[in-house]
């Protein structure tokens, strides 16, 4: 008697079932095969390749107002400005881009800001639900956080503070637009735009007056230098103080520098900028003292970083637009989202000077000795660093023939992702603005992550030659 039961259905041969991968075990070997690479190389690379995907967007016709694409010069550069959070512009972000060239802009300043090497660490945990040793080691490269076992906290500190930050933002600044009578859903757009970018440094604005008619209003001026100011710390420190819960005994000696250096270039860049500025007719010399105060405060917080501005940069005196070159040069702290050599770079510098004027053989800080490899990278980074503008100085004098402060001002503002111009940025030739955008690339990956992903080769010496001290000074 034949049985009534149905045949089993058969397996499709293995053949046939591995010519559809799924999705997520595609991505996975995606993010596996970067994460097989050199972290200084990876970051290079991505940043390189997510920069040209944004300069197709934004050459493409629909990104422009008129409905004609944008020179691939021009676009190169908002490209870059925008993905390495710089906000240096050669046409106006307001007039001369659509609506979808603008969102383009917002959604590279995120993705700039954020890293390339954290959005990838979480497209990993996203597939793979967990972060390996190496995919921790690659987001431990993008974060510059110190210890392996943070990495994964990091992540989600990241995340979060960027999401809540921007959001806190965007709810205080719509409703004051909306007060100044923008319609809501302009008044909703100008706030996000400004939140994403404030907290990344950016400096972009959708205005075409930019920040001038806000130039006495507090609601508006104070979200922005708050943003600004957080983003400015970086994300590792932002993490020590959410675990400490605001106790400095518990703080690590990167945080306690990191907001000892901040504060007092925030406080010394406040007092230099106002009392240069004081009797300036063509800045603040016809304002208030509230007002003049509050146009200090402003710019000492953006000139770091932030990139936004009250007054025409071109206006100031030469005093202060060199006081203003070094605050650039000095930046934010490491691990977020402003640039410059950070503050932690100056803290070490200072504190070996210090220690070499006093015969002391350690250098410390806070009952902490800080170890020989670290002054090496700071000297690194100072020395690449100055190296970059003032090879890039030359370039742009040779290529524009204009005169050195103006080209100067320039080249700090694009290395340090700053953003403040005075003007020659959207005069220069095709080739002066190839020579910034390789300038602000440069800057946001990190002198030395690029010039370890140049290395041709890296090896570990197995022997030493005998010490031989030369003059020094």
């Amino acid at each position: 008697m034949a049985s009534s039961r149905p045949a089993r259905p058969q397996a499709p041969p293995a053949e046939k079932r591995r010519i559809i991968p799924p999705v997520f075990t595609w991505l996975r070997t995606l993010v596996e095969d970067l994460f097989g690479r050199s972290p200084a190389r990876l970051a290079l690379t991505v940043f390189a390749l997510v920069i040209v995907l944004f300069t197709a967007l934004l050459a493409l016709p629909i990104s422009s107002a008129t409905g004609y694409a944008t020179p691939l010069h021009d676009a190169l550069f908002t490209a870059v400005s925008a993905v390495c959070v710089t906000g240096l512009t050669v046409v106006s972000t307001a007039t001369h881009w659509s609506a979808f060239g603008q969102v383009m802009i917002l959604v590279a300043i995120q993705v700039g800001g954020l890293g390339i090497l954290t959005l990838a660490s979480l497209l990993a945990l996203a597939v793979n639900r967990r972060l390996g040793v190496r995919g921790k080691l690659i987001a431990q490269e993008g974060m510059n956080t110190g210890r392996l076992g943070e990495v994964g906290f990091l992540l989600r500190i990241v995340v979060l503070t960027t999401v809540s930050i921007e959001a806190v933002l965007a709810l205080v600044l719509a409703p004051r637009f909306m007060m100044l009578g923008e319609s809501p859903g302009q008044a909703i757009w100008h706030a996000v735009f400004y939140a994403v970018s404030a907290f990344n440094n950016a400096g972009f604005t959708p205005h075409s007056d930019g920040l001038v008619p806000y130039e006495e209003d507090i609601w508006i001026l104070a979200p922005l230098m708050i943003g600004v100011f957080a983003g400015s710390l970086g994300f590792p420190v932002i993490m020590v103080l959410l675990q400490t819960r605001l106790r400095p005994g518990r703080w690590n000696l990167h945080t306690k520098l990191t907001l000892l250096v901040s504060g007092i270039l925030l406080i010394g860049g406040t007092v230099l900028w106002g009392l240069l500025e004081w009797a300036n007719s063509r800045t603040i010399g016809e304002l208030d003292v509230g007002e003049k105060l509050l146009h200090s405060v402003f710019a000492s917080v953006m000139t770091r970083s932030g990139g936004f501005n009250l007054v025409d940069m071109a206006d100031l005196t030469p005093g202060t637009l060199l006081i203003t070159d070094m605050l650039m040069f000095a930046g934010g702290g490491s691990a977020s989202t402003a640039g410059g050599i950070k503050v932690t770079t100056v803290a070490v510098i200072f504190l070996a000077i210090v220690a070499e004027a006093r015969g002391n053989s350690d250098v410390r800080a806070f009952s902490r000795t800080i170890p020989y490899g670290a002054m090496r990278v700071a000297i690194s980074v100072v020395v690449l660093g100055a190296t970059l503008v003032a090879v890039s100085t030359l370039a742009l004098l040779v290529i524009t023939g204009e005169t050195l402060q103006p080209v100067l001002f320039e080249v700090i503002s694009a290395f340090a992702t700053v953003g403040l111009s005075i003007g020659l940025s959207p005069t220069l030739p095709p080739e002066g603005k190839y020579v910034l955008s390789a300038l602000m690339f440069a800057g946001r990956v990190g002198t030395i992550t690029l010039a370890a992903a140049l290395a041709v080769r890296q090896s570990n010496t197995l022997y030493h030659f005998p010490e031989e001290r030369p003059i020094i000074g």
